[in-house]
């Protein structure tokens, strides 16, 4: 919006005021006459000279134009930017979890085994303790005495438990571009997990950007990279082996703005043996990042096969990352579903994308009551 200028009216030049100059007329003088012979005549009287009264030249009147300034117009607001409501594809990933009870026969009459059928599952022994006392709790309240009754009590309870307001992706404050900040440890699926959300993402319509900030393996870059093709997103890479993360994350911003992306992705290095060093790395991408824009998200990637062991990483990343959710990958064959209540219940991350397969299709947000009827039925 330019600036507008308002230009006061030239004035019209003052009429002259100075009195004109009057030149008198000097009378002439009669001389007396002589006569040679005889007495000479009296002097006549002198006439007097007239006296000429100066011409009254009015003053002209010089009217002045008032200048009366327009009134500068209010400036016209911004229209807000308006933001389009962009629903993601469904997608189900109860199949791909394995049951509590595929063995194992949920028993009315002996409800202490199913403590250890949880505690085998990876919800962690205190969690056992209280689901079942849970179950019985609500089991005699009811009435409920067939297996299919305990086992909806059971489904009913765990679904409950591991409900939450913020289970969902941050993608609604309108900041864009939304920045993703994904950490985990090697091998966990974190690259994989880029590619299926960055794929999921496009799908809706987003345009997506990834920065392959894991710079210290250069395998880490092509495996992005294949990923990247294959989602449709825009690929900002080290230009130099080693390059400083923060700057290929800064540089990830400059081309999501220049771009007008919907998404940032950044892949960070995915290294636990000094936790001082991790938490130098991620608060220098976090400030850089933060000069432009603001980040929405901090995902850990877990691998759901390690069981407790991804809690001892959640941990971990949850002192120095700010995680904000938990990815978990690899929800399918050997994976103990229980990880994903000891992750919610014991640290308060929730987890919001889960990934059951190794195609880039095989990924879906986190749905607490399809969790909890793919472990009990």
């Amino acid at each position: 919006m330019g600036f507008l200028f308002w230009k006061k009216k030239d004035k019209p030049e003052a009429a002259d005021t100075s009195e004109p100059e009057i030149n008198e007329v000097e009378a002439p003088v009669e001389k007396p006459k002589r006569t040679l012979f005889g007495k000479p005549k009296p002097k006549p009287e002198p006439t007097p000279e007239p006296t000429s009264e100066p011409v009254v030249v009015p003053e002209p009147v010089v009217v002045v134009e008032e200048v009366v300034a327009e009134p500068e117009p209010e400036p016209i607001p911004e229209p807000e930017p308006v933001l389009e409501v962009v629903e993601l594809p469904k997608r189900s990933f109860a199949k791909g979890i394995k049951s509590l009870f595929t063995r194992i026969k949920f028993d009315p009459e002996n409800l202490d085994e199913l403590e250890d059928v949880l505690i085998q599952a990876d919800f962690g022994v205190i969690a056992a303790e209280l689901i079942v006392a849970e179950v019985k709790n609500r089991a005699k309240k009811q009435g409920a005495e067939s297996e299919q009754e305990l086992k909806s009590i059971l489904e009913e309870l765990i679904a409950e438990q591991l409900e939450r307001d913020d289970k969902e992706l941050n993608l609604t404050s309108g900041q864009l571009p939304y920045v993703v900040l994904v950490v985990g440890v090697n091998g966990v699926g974190k690259t994989t997990t880029i590619g299926k959300l960055s794929k999921y993402l496009a799908e809706a319509g987003s345009r997506v950007v990834i920065a392959a900030a894991d710079t210290f393996r250069a395998a880490a870059v092509e495996q992005i990279a294949t990923w990247s093709e294959r989602s449709g997103a825009t690929l900002v890479r080290p230009k130099t082996e080693g390059q400083d993360p923060a700057s290929v994350a800064f540089e990830g911003t400059e081309k999501s703005l220049a771009e007008n992306a919907d998404v940032l992705i950044i892949d960070t290095a995915g290294r636990l043996q000094n936790k001082v060093d991790l938490m130098n790395e991620l608060d220098k991408i976090r400030r850089v990042v933060e000069k432009n824009c603001v980040i929405a998200e901090v995902l850990l990637v877990i691998d759901a096969t390690t069981g407790q062991n991804g809690m001892t990483q959640a941990k971990a990343f949850a002192e120095v990352a700010g995680v904000t959710g938990v990815a978990l990958t690899k929800l399918d064959g050997t994976a103990k579903g229980g990880i994903v209540y000891s992750i919610q219940r014991e640290l308060g991350i929730p987890v919001k994308l889960v990934g059951v397969g190794e195609g880039i299709a095989d990924f879906a947000f986190f749905d607490a009551r399809e969790f909890a009827r793919g472990l009990v039925s």
